[in-house]
């Protein structure tokens, strides 16, 4: 048993109090303490990748604790992919925020940036389903105080308009976990999936509805339509480097979905059936048109960029309902790619407003930077749109290609949508690059630009173009994660109830 499977859990639980503690008033040191957590975070998630790669996943049971009585947490592929991922996007974002001063606005940023990774973390890898739950509202406290960072009357409302949603979510997963721990005596995730398999069909009703339930709060953190009206306004009216590391939140939900459904709730179980899917592949749809429709009518780039993420998270749940392996390989490859994307659109929608009048889709004067900024924000769209050469249309291609037995309603919806997210695009970039340019004088930019502002941006959109230059053995990698979460025996067979170690 490695002690570091518990480090991305451990590590940021300790230096978050720390700050708290010892440099609440010294924002250098805050910055140096962070800056140097999160670069050891991503030593370690690279370092339980490469394990996890070559070994079988491996169980971590706190306190020798033995399963399902014990909290246990679980590093396999998919999680490990999942630390690697966040401590990326992390190490933008903090970039994105100590060079543009973002950070400096509030006075705890940087021990609510670490909570989150925390929560983060924490999520990725239990093997429990209540401490799922736990860290779920780490997550809600964390990032609601990460939301109203810098404070502003619209940024609270939407704030409260978020915890509200999320408190929601919250009181359904309890009942849900009520209701699988009142049928089943236990929420260990390999116990339940070998209980589910076997339960008798008197009790495959309730089993039924907690399933739902689930999937119903893993929707609300994924933004699925019917539920996803909370997403534009937060995103929008978040700090742009808070909303850019939100850009992973929106995936936990992605990530439960596929934990729960190939493990607890595959569609062999008989007390399940197709039921997931029948529901989550129209909800797909209906969130991919919605996300891509808003693209095209938003009015400042905050929001633009928002319903570009509701559009990937409706590619994604199109792709994880067809619960088949092809299909959520390229699942994991599109995740990835719109996680990076979605953070670096964020990141240039605040770049322009610190030198923009104001964040409206309208004709203004040039402001300094304008080439740069042109280049970033193309690039970016490209890649969200999903056209070629970029990562965003390889994915859409593997996810097209895995949903062949599906055409051509989803081909028809995913292909139609972007091209109404290239036309979103493409409005918005002539509005603030081109036609931006007849408008007068360039603007004076406030504050004064940073040169160094840019290279958090530039670094995600590097790692978007490095995923695409190394698609071939991303691919293969994530096709082997994708076998192993549909055939999960040895997952439960290392989540062993014995309590052995």
């Amino acid at each position: 048993m490695s002690h570091w499977i518990i480090a991305p859990v451990v590590l940021p639980a300790i230096l978050a109090p720390l700050i708290l503690l010892l440099a609440r008033r010294n924002l250098m040191a805050q910055r140096l303490v962070s800056g140097a957590g999160s670069l050891a975070l991503w030593g370690i998630a690279l370092a339980l990748l490469l394990s996890s790669g070559h070994n079988p996943p491996e169980p971590y049971f706190l306190g020798h604790w033995p399963a399902p009585f014990g909290i246990v947490l679980m590093l396999d592929r998919l999680s490990a992919l999942m630390l690697l991922l966040t401590a990326t996007l992390a190490l933008a974002v903090l970039g994105h925020a100590v060079t543009t001063g973002w950070d400096a606005r509030g006075r705890h940023f940087h021990a609510l940036f670490l909570f989150q990774l925390m929560g983060l973390n924490g999520a990725f890898l239990t093997a429990d389903a209540f401490n799922l739950f736990v860290f779920f509202e780490v997550l809600l406290i964390a990032s609601y105080g990460l939301m109203i960072h810098g404070a502003g009357r619209d940024r609270l409302r939407a704030g409260v308009q978020y915890i509200a949603f999320n408190l929601i979510a919250s009181t359904l997963f309890l009942f849900a976990l009520a209701t699988v721990y009142a049928v089943t005596g236990t929420l260990n995730m390999a116990d339940l999936a070998q209980k589910i398999a076997a339960l008798p069909e008197g009790d495959a009703a309730l089993i039924r509805v907690a399933a739902v339930l689930m999937v119903s709060v893993f929707a609300i953190k994924g933004a699925l339509v019917p539920l996803q009206f909370w997403l534009p306004g937060t995103y929008a009216n978040a700090p742009g480097p808070v909303a850019a590391l939100f850009a992973i939140m929106t995936k936990v939900g992605a990530y439960a979905i596929l934990r729960t459904t190939t493990l607890i709730f595959p569609p062999d179980t008989p007390a399940i059936g197709p039921l997931l899917a029948d529901l989550m592949l129209p909800a797909a749809l209906a969130t991919l048109a919605i996300g891509a429709i808003g693209t095209l009518g938003a009015t400042t780039l905050p929001r633009l960029a928002a319903f570009a993420g509701i559009a990937s998270m409706g590619t994604l749940f199109a792709a994880l309902a067809s619960f088949t392996p092809q299909a959520t390989g390229a699942a994991l490859y599109y995740l990835i790619h719109s996680t990076l994307a979605t953070a670096a659109l964020f990141l240039i929608a605040d770049l322009l407003a610190a030198r923009r009048a104001d964040g409206r889709l309208t004709p203004q004067p040039p402001v300094p930077q304008q080439g740069m900024l042109a280049v970033l924000f193309f690039v970016t769209a490209i890649a969200l749109a999903g056209m070629p050469p970029l990562s965003g249309f390889l994915g859409k291609l593997l996810i097209l290609d895995a949903l062949r037995a599906d055409a051509p309603l989803v081909w028809s919806v995913i292909l139609l949508s972007s091209f109404l997210m290239i036309l979103g695009f493409a409005r918005a970039g002539s509005t603030l690059f081109w036609k931006s340019a007849a408008t007068g004088s360039p603007a004076t930019p406030h504050p004064a630009p940073r040169p160094a502002s840019f290279a958090a941006t530039a670094a995600l959109i590097a790692a978007l173009v490095a995923l695409t230059a190394f698609a071939g053995p991303v691919t293969g990698w994530l096709a082997d994660t994708a076998a192993s979460l549909h055939t999960p025996d040895a997952y439960i067979a290392a989540n062993r109830l014995d309590g052995g170690n």
